[in-house]
């Protein structure tokens, strides 16, 4: 088993535990972080790269409001 697959598997524990804790406190941003780690350790697992290039692809996907207003 590789390394990045363990580590992903924990980064998805880790965003679960912090989605529920967001639940119970009332914190959207917690709630949000919690389902981001999530998503970044599914790709690790599934893909099997490394904490850094998974990072860069989430970042590369997130979307600005700016980019969109009139």
């Amino acid at each position: 088993m590789n390394w990045d697959v363990i580590e992903g598997n924990w980064k998805q524990f880790r965003g679960k535990i912090k989605e529920q804790l967001g639940k119970l406190t009332g914190n959207p941003f917690y709630q949000i972080k919690g389902r981001r780690d999530q998503h970044s350790g599914k790709t690790q697992v599934n893909f099997g790269i490394s904490n850094d290039k998974t990072e860069n692809q989430i970042k590369g996907l997130n979307i600005r409001d700016k980019d969109y207003q009139s």
